[in-house]
């Protein structure tokens, strides 16, 4: 049996090209994976929510059903239709607001 298939010689401009290539598109990979991961940690840093004061001390008689979070302030809504809002720091009652 006669072997008819010849191999034509590998350039070497066309190999270094596509080791070019694979390198970069390897890097580009792994760029992209990082940045990903980056974006996870930034976007889910604060997915446990706001941080809650460790008492809420209501009136009696009230029952808490929303609860909201401002820059030096929080408020609690109650099952009667008010807006009870409390300093950050202190915890004292600043206002209240009836729903009507």
């Amino acid at each position: 049996m006669a072997d008819n298939s010849h191999e034509q010689p590998v350039d070497a401009g066309t190999v270094k090209y596509l080791r070019i290539l694979v390198t970069v598109l390897t890097a580009t990979m792994i760029l992209g994976f990082i940045v990903i991961v980056v974006l996870f940690v930034i976007r889910f840093s604060d997915a446990f929510g706001p941080e809650l004061p460790d008492v809420i001390t209501l009136p009696d008689g009230t029952t808490p059903t929303a609860f909201t979070k401002g820059a030096d302030w929080y408020a609690v809504v109650t099952s009667d239709d008010r807006i009870l809002i409390f300093d950050l720091d202190s915890g004292e009652l600043r206002q209240t607001l009836q729903v009507e």
